[in-house]
């Protein structure tokens, strides 16, 4: 039931193939009139790796994520507690109107 269904191998399309056709015949004009050449053009010069410094927690940081983790906390927080009190009072209610529904009925059975 969770496997997932692979397609029998007559339909699966194989990795050397592709649904979308390449195009050819497509040409580029070039962006300038300038006629440079590749051997006029230096060698790159390999990038030096970039040392990153750890990061650095600084006492005014820590009290910024402190204080986002506490307002995510009591944000989310009142959020559930409101969902809770919004159910309770709604089964309140139904069970109030069913308790008046239910002396309504069994007073027009006395009578």
């Amino acid at each position: 039931m969770f496997t997932p269904k692979i397609p029998p191998p007559d339909i699966a399309p194989t990795p050397g193939t592709s649904l979308v056709q390449p195009m050819t015949g497509i040409t580029h004009t070039p962006a300038c009139n300038c006629h440079h050449t590749s051997a006029a053009a230096p060698a790159p010069v390999p990038a030096a790796p970039v040392s990153r410094p750890a990061v650095q927690l600084t006492p005014g940081s820590l009290l910024v994520a402190a204080a986002g983790g506490t307002a995510m906390v009591l944000i989310i927080g009142t959020v559930l507690v409101s969902m809770l009190l919004a159910t309770a009072i709604t089964a309140a209610s139904v069970a109030i109107c069913a308790v008046v529904l239910r002396s309504l009925l069994n007073n027009q059975k006395g009578n």
